[in-house]
Protein backbone atom coordinates (compact mmCIF):
# COMPACT_ATOMS: atom_id res chain seq x y z
CA UNK A 1 0.00 0.00 0.00
CA UNK A 2 1.19 3.53 -0.81
CA UNK A 3 0.74 6.00 2.08
CA UNK A 4 1.21 9.78 1.94
CA UNK A 5 2.06 11.54 5.22
CA UNK A 6 1.86 15.32 5.42
CA UNK A 7 3.20 16.43 8.81
CA UNK A 8 6.67 17.78 9.49
CA UNK A 9 9.25 14.99 9.53
CA UNK A 10 9.92 15.20 13.26
CA UNK A 11 6.20 14.67 13.92
CA UNK A 12 5.80 11.63 11.69
CA UNK A 13 9.24 9.99 11.48
CA UNK A 14 8.25 7.13 13.79
CA UNK A 15 5.12 6.52 11.71
CA UNK A 16 7.16 6.52 8.49
CA UNK A 17 9.48 3.92 10.01
CA UNK A 18 6.56 1.81 11.27
CA UNK A 19 4.72 1.78 7.94
CA UNK A 20 7.90 0.89 6.05
CA UNK A 21 8.54 -1.87 8.59
CA UNK A 22 5.10 -3.26 7.70
CA UNK A 23 6.10 -3.32 4.03
CA UNK A 24 4.26 -0.23 2.79
CA UNK A 25 5.51 2.49 0.45
CA UNK A 26 5.60 5.85 2.23
CA UNK A 27 5.78 9.30 0.64
CA UNK A 28 6.33 12.44 2.69
CA UNK A 29 4.85 15.81 1.75
CA UNK A 30 5.23 18.34 4.59
CA UNK A 31 2.49 20.88 4.00
CA UNK A 32 3.32 23.45 6.66
CA UNK A 33 6.31 25.33 8.03
CA UNK A 34 6.03 26.01 11.75
CA UNK A 35 7.88 28.86 13.42
CA UNK A 36 8.13 30.03 17.01
CA UNK A 37 6.83 33.51 17.82
CA UNK A 38 7.51 35.66 20.88
CA UNK A 39 4.78 35.79 23.49
CA UNK A 40 3.87 37.56 26.74
CA UNK A 41 5.38 35.46 29.51
CA UNK A 42 3.29 37.29 32.08
CA UNK A 43 0.23 35.39 30.84
CA UNK A 44 1.59 32.31 32.61
CA UNK A 45 1.83 33.99 36.01
CA UNK A 46 -0.73 32.82 38.54
CA UNK A 47 -2.55 30.49 36.15
CA UNK A 48 -3.98 27.31 37.65
CA UNK A 49 -4.36 25.24 34.50
CA UNK A 50 -3.05 25.06 30.96
CA UNK A 51 -4.52 23.76 27.69
CA UNK A 52 -2.50 22.30 24.81
CA UNK A 53 -4.16 21.50 21.48
CA UNK A 54 -0.94 20.45 19.75
CA UNK A 55 2.53 19.21 20.59
CA UNK A 56 3.93 22.33 18.89
CA UNK A 57 2.30 24.45 21.60
CA UNK A 58 4.51 22.63 24.12
CA UNK A 59 7.57 22.53 21.88
CA UNK A 60 7.69 26.33 21.54
CA UNK A 61 6.81 27.11 25.16
CA UNK A 62 9.43 27.93 27.80
CA UNK A 63 8.27 25.20 30.17
CA UNK A 64 11.01 25.98 32.70
CA UNK A 65 8.93 28.86 34.02
CA UNK A 66 5.84 26.70 34.66
CA UNK A 67 5.19 24.37 37.59
CA UNK A 68 5.16 20.79 36.35
CA UNK A 69 2.40 20.03 38.88
CA UNK A 70 -0.07 22.33 37.14
CA UNK A 71 -3.18 20.65 35.73
CA UNK A 72 -2.79 20.17 31.97
CA UNK A 73 -5.44 19.40 29.38
CA UNK A 74 -4.17 17.82 26.16
CA UNK A 75 -6.14 17.24 22.97
CA UNK A 76 -4.75 13.75 22.30
CA UNK A 77 -2.10 11.13 22.96
CA UNK A 78 0.66 12.75 20.88
CA UNK A 79 0.27 16.00 22.80
CA UNK A 80 0.15 14.06 26.06
CA UNK A 81 3.44 12.34 25.24
CA UNK A 82 5.07 15.70 24.52
CA UNK A 83 3.75 17.08 27.81
CA UNK A 84 5.17 14.09 29.69
CA UNK A 85 8.53 14.48 27.95
CA UNK A 86 9.00 17.98 29.42
CA UNK A 87 7.94 16.93 32.91
CA UNK A 88 4.25 17.73 33.32
CA UNK A 89 2.65 15.35 35.81
CA UNK A 90 -1.06 16.15 36.12
CA UNK A 91 -2.22 15.50 32.55
CA UNK A 92 -5.80 15.02 31.39
CA UNK A 93 -6.12 13.80 27.81
CA UNK A 94 -9.03 13.93 25.38
CA UNK A 95 -9.74 11.58 22.49
CA UNK A 96 -8.01 13.58 19.80
CA UNK A 97 -10.34 16.48 18.99
CA UNK A 98 -11.26 19.86 20.47
CA UNK A 99 -14.90 18.94 21.04
CA UNK A 100 -13.88 16.10 23.35
CA UNK A 101 -11.26 18.32 24.96
CA UNK A 102 -13.88 20.92 25.83
CA UNK A 103 -16.08 18.27 27.46
CA UNK A 104 -13.07 16.95 29.39
CA UNK A 105 -12.39 20.42 30.78
CA UNK A 106 -16.04 21.00 31.70
CA UNK A 107 -16.11 17.69 33.59
CA UNK A 108 -12.79 18.06 35.41
CA UNK A 109 -12.31 21.78 36.02
CA UNK A 110 -14.74 24.40 37.28
CA UNK A 111 -14.62 28.17 36.69
CA UNK A 112 -13.90 28.69 40.39
CA UNK A 113 -10.70 26.62 40.10
CA UNK A 114 -8.87 29.58 38.58
CA UNK A 115 -7.42 31.02 35.40
CA UNK A 116 -6.68 28.77 32.42
CA UNK A 117 -4.03 29.59 29.81
CA UNK A 118 -4.77 28.17 26.35
CA UNK A 119 -1.49 27.76 24.43
CA UNK A 120 -1.90 27.45 20.68
CA UNK A 121 -0.79 28.46 17.24
CA UNK A 122 -1.89 31.60 15.46
CA UNK A 123 -4.58 29.76 13.48
CA UNK A 124 -6.94 27.34 15.23
CA UNK A 125 -9.88 25.38 13.89
CA UNK A 126 -12.07 26.06 16.93
CA UNK A 127 -12.41 29.06 19.27
CA UNK A 128 -12.04 26.90 22.37
CA UNK A 129 -11.08 29.84 24.57
CA UNK A 130 -14.23 31.78 23.71
CA UNK A 131 -16.41 28.71 24.18
CA UNK A 132 -15.02 28.27 27.70
CA UNK A 133 -15.34 31.97 28.46
CA UNK A 134 -19.01 31.71 27.49
CA UNK A 135 -19.30 28.98 30.15
CA UNK A 136 -17.92 31.30 32.82
CA UNK A 137 -14.23 30.32 32.74
CA UNK A 138 -11.35 32.80 32.92
CA UNK A 139 -9.24 31.88 29.89
CA UNK A 140 -6.21 33.64 28.44
CA UNK A 141 -4.93 32.63 25.01
CA UNK A 142 -1.17 32.46 24.50
CA UNK A 143 0.01 32.22 20.87
CA UNK A 144 3.56 30.89 20.63
CA UNK A 145 3.88 29.63 17.05
CA UNK A 146 2.57 30.27 13.57
CA UNK A 147 2.26 28.15 10.46
CA UNK A 148 2.99 29.01 6.85
CA UNK A 149 1.99 27.01 3.81
CA UNK A 150 4.82 25.31 1.95
CA UNK A 151 4.94 26.73 -1.57
CA UNK A 152 7.88 24.90 -3.11
CA UNK A 153 7.89 21.17 -3.83
CA UNK A 154 10.44 19.15 -5.78
CA UNK A 155 9.38 18.42 -9.36
CA UNK A 156 10.83 14.93 -9.11
CA UNK A 157 8.60 14.16 -6.12
CA UNK A 158 5.50 15.46 -7.90
CA UNK A 159 6.20 13.41 -11.03
CA UNK A 160 6.71 10.25 -8.98
CA UNK A 161 3.47 10.96 -7.12
CA UNK A 162 1.56 11.27 -10.40
CA UNK A 163 2.97 7.95 -11.56
CA UNK A 164 2.02 6.17 -8.32
CA UNK A 165 -0.86 7.89 -6.55
CA UNK A 166 -1.24 7.02 -2.86
CA UNK A 167 -3.87 4.64 -1.52
CA UNK A 168 -4.13 6.71 1.67
CA UNK A 169 -3.34 10.30 2.62
CA UNK A 170 -3.42 11.59 6.22
CA UNK A 171 -4.39 15.23 6.89
CA UNK A 172 -3.97 16.42 10.47
CA UNK A 173 -5.44 19.92 10.64
CA UNK A 174 -7.72 22.46 9.00
CA UNK A 175 -4.69 24.50 7.98
CA UNK A 176 -3.05 21.43 6.45
CA UNK A 177 -6.21 20.76 4.45
CA UNK A 178 -6.09 24.28 3.04
CA UNK A 179 -2.43 23.81 2.12
CA UNK A 180 -3.11 20.41 0.55
CA UNK A 181 -5.95 21.81 -1.58
CA UNK A 182 -3.64 24.59 -2.78
CA UNK A 183 -1.01 22.00 -3.65
CA UNK A 184 -3.50 19.90 -5.64
CA UNK A 185 -4.78 22.90 -7.57
CA UNK A 186 -1.37 24.43 -8.22
CA UNK A 187 -0.10 21.15 -9.63
CA UNK A 188 -3.37 20.62 -11.58
CA UNK A 189 -3.87 17.11 -10.24
CA UNK A 190 -7.49 17.45 -9.09
CA UNK A 191 -8.62 14.40 -11.07
CA UNK A 192 -6.00 11.91 -9.85
CA UNK A 193 -7.40 11.08 -6.37
CA UNK A 194 -10.43 8.92 -7.16
CA UNK A 195 -8.66 5.76 -5.90
CA UNK A 196 -7.20 7.45 -2.78
CA UNK A 197 -8.71 7.26 0.72
CA UNK A 198 -8.62 10.59 2.55
CA UNK A 199 -8.05 10.45 6.32
CA UNK A 200 -8.90 13.64 8.25
CA UNK A 201 -9.11 14.52 11.93
CA UNK A 202 -12.49 16.26 11.72
CA UNK A 203 -15.43 16.92 9.43
CA UNK A 204 -14.43 20.58 9.29
CA UNK A 205 -11.01 19.55 8.00
CA UNK A 206 -12.41 17.12 5.43
CA UNK A 207 -14.94 19.71 4.20
CA UNK A 208 -12.09 21.76 2.76
CA UNK A 209 -11.22 18.86 0.46
CA UNK A 210 -14.76 17.79 -0.47
CA UNK A 211 -14.46 19.32 -3.93
CA UNK A 212 -11.86 16.65 -4.79
CA UNK A 213 -13.23 13.22 -5.71
CA UNK A 214 -11.90 10.61 -3.24
CA UNK A 215 -12.46 6.88 -2.98
CA UNK A 216 -13.63 7.30 0.61
CA UNK A 217 -13.22 9.81 3.45
CA UNK A 218 -12.51 8.64 6.99
CA UNK A 219 -12.23 10.55 10.28
CA UNK A 220 -9.49 9.54 12.72
CA UNK A 221 -7.66 10.51 15.87
CA UNK A 222 -3.84 10.60 16.14
CA UNK A 223 -2.62 7.15 17.10
CA UNK A 224 -5.17 5.37 14.91
CA UNK A 225 -3.19 5.61 11.67
CA UNK A 226 -2.05 1.98 11.63
CA UNK A 227 -5.49 0.72 12.69
CA UNK A 228 -7.07 2.50 9.73
CA UNK A 229 -4.95 0.51 7.30
CA UNK A 230 -7.14 -2.50 8.06
CA UNK A 231 -10.41 -0.57 7.66
CA UNK A 232 -10.17 0.18 3.95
Amino acid sequence: MHILLTRQFEDCSSLIFRFKELGHIVSHLPLLNIKKVSYDHDLLKNCQSIIFTSSNAIKYLNTKEISKKIKCFCVGEATEEKAKSVGFQDINTAAGNVRNLKELILQNYSPSDGTIVYVSGEIVSSDLDQQLINKGYAVKRLINYKTNHNQIFENDFIEKLKMNMPDIVYIYSYNSALSFLNFIKNEKIEGLWKHTNLMCMSEKTSSILNEIKWKKIFLFNPGEEEFLLYKI
